[in-house]
């Protein structure tokens, strides 16, 4: 989604917060890079992850997203704030938010970047980084003695464990999220960021997919007679429609992959209270967004499975497969091709 190759460090700051201990430590000054290396590391370690980050959020608040805590800090430092001051607001108010009996103490690195790009533009970025595992990597160091000796220390791992990274778009910002902990400790995202899914085509391309999977797999054998080879072949449909298209339009999408009229007034009906009950929304045309396509198309499996003997990948016209049953009751299928390979 975001490209970082002609990315640059601009600040950089940590903090250690103890949420269970009194073990928090803050800096008064930012921290002084001394090689290109360090740089290179730096933003392999801390921004490369978001590189395979789909999603996009921005920030949010029930009255005014102007009183969003982090929406309000990040603006404050890209308008060019005292970096380290508003590092420490960051801090004490995730220290705040951190009520969980369950919510670990970490690092806090916060970090100024320039020249991310974000769909063929550069924006300025913010990062915010919670570490609360470390891994542990070996250093070999010359002894004395001649010989060489192993230091075994603990540092931030190649997998971040909570993250967001702030791009100065347009207010209210695009967002990117990540979160490793578990489920009970889900505040990174809602109370600490108080961010919302942004309604923009990589997620309205995600959000349907999602939502027509669902669908197939799930409410057409509950509403409908269907075999399992119609399925297969709505499943097809669906995400050919969007390999093929540039853009969806959700009138043309049920005409060409659903069809049948009944089908389709089951679909609107499901539609309304999917988005509904995942609080989302999107729009009935859109640019469809290929990278989302690609993610989302893992899920659609074409496969038959019969009993524990085969699994047969299905990817071409259903009218080439027969299917019966024979004198004994033994279910069959048929298939008819030109050609084996």
């Amino acid at each position: 989604m975001i490209e970082i190759k002609d990315a640059v460090i601009t600040n950089i700051t940590v903090h250690r917060i103890g949420i269970q201990t009194d073990s928090s430590f803050l800096n008064d000054k930012e921290i002084m890079m001394n090689f290109e290396e360090d740089e290179e590391a730096i933003i392999k370690t801390f921004l490369k992850p978001f590189t395979s980050s789909y999603a996009t959020y921005e920030f949010r608040h029930d009255e005014d997203v102007q009183l969003n805590p982090i929406f309000k800090i990040s603006k404050e430092i890209n308008e060019e704030a005292d970096f380290v001051l508003k590092t420490k607001e960051i801090h004490q108010y995730l220290k705040d938010v951190s009520l969980h009996p369950n919510i670990k103490d970490g690092d806090l690195f916060v970090i100024n970047f320039d020249s991310v790009k974000l769909e063929n533009e550069h924006y300025k970025a913010m990062g915010i980084y919670k570490v609360e595992n470390k891994e542990t990597f070996i250093e070999t160091m010359p002894a004395e003695d001649g010989r060489v000796k192993l230091n075994f220390k603990k540092g931030v791992g190649r997998k971040l464990d909570k993250a967001i990274l702030v791009l100065f778009t347009e207010e209210p910002y695009t967002v990117f999220m990540i979160d490793n902990g578990s489920i009970e400790t889900d505040y990174w995202m809602n109370d600490f960021a108080n961010v919302e899914l942004r309604n923009d085509y990589v997620n309205n391309t995600t959000h349907f997919l999602e939502m027509t999977e669902n669908f197939i797999k799930h409410k057409v054998p509950e509403d409908f007679d269907v075999q399992r080879t119609d399925q297969i072949d709505l499943l097809n449909r669906s995400v050919d429609y969007f390999k093929t298209n540039d853009s969806f339009v959700q009138k043309d999408f049920e005409e060409v992959v659903l069809q049948d009229s009944n089908l389709i007034d089951n679909f609107h009906a499901y539609d309304e209270g999917y988005t509904h009950d995942k609080s989302i929304n999107f729009d009935e045309g859109f640019e469809i967004s290929n990278k989302a396509v690609k993610k989302q198309a893992k899920n659609f499996r074409s496969i038959l499975k019969l009993d524990k003997n085969f699994s047969i990948y299905m990817h071409g016209d259903k009218t080439l497969v027969e299917r019966g049953v024979d004198e004994s009751g033994k279910k069959f299928y048929k298939f008819f091709f030109d050609e084996e390979k």
